[in-house]
């Protein structure tokens, strides 16, 4: 398997094809669902960086494939993003502390172009992140 970084650089920002997220949301592709409503789901990363790792995506993409696409008409989504993480951080019971993570492009290690967060979390964690 390709280092994060090797997917990122190979990565394609919008080609139009369906991303993985695009599949598990279709439920093509199975995923251990922790939390979804209207306009989010969040399930359980396949190759966690932490005990709790997990990837909390828009159900509609709408051309939010990376945070540096987003426009005006996103504000409603991104903050909804946030404050799920936050609910879910407590679900999880990460109440000493978790990180949020949204890799951006290819510099920023981002894999899948399609916007999403990492929570992070049951372990302390450094800085600078790397």
């Amino acid at each position: 398997m390709a280092s994060e970084k090797e997917a990122a650089l190979a990565a394609t920002p919008d080609d139009g094809k369906p991303t993985i997220f695009d599949k598990i949301l279709q439920k093509e592709i199975p995923s251990t669902v922790v939390y979804e409503d209207e306009k989010v789901l969040a399930f359980r990363d396949i190759a966690p960086q932490a005990p709790t790792h997990i990837i909390i995506i828009p159900k509609v993409r709408d051309g939010l494939t990376g945070l540096s696409q987003a426009e005006e008409r996103h504000e409603d989504i991104l903050g909804h993003l946030l404050y799920t993480a936050k609910v879910i951080a407590k679900q999880e019971g990460l109440s000493d502390g978790f990180r949020i993570v949204i890799n951006d492009g290819p510099s920023g290690c981002q894999s899948v172009y399609h916007l999403h967060i990492h929570l992070l979390g049951g372990r302390q964690m450094n800085w600078p992140p790397g």
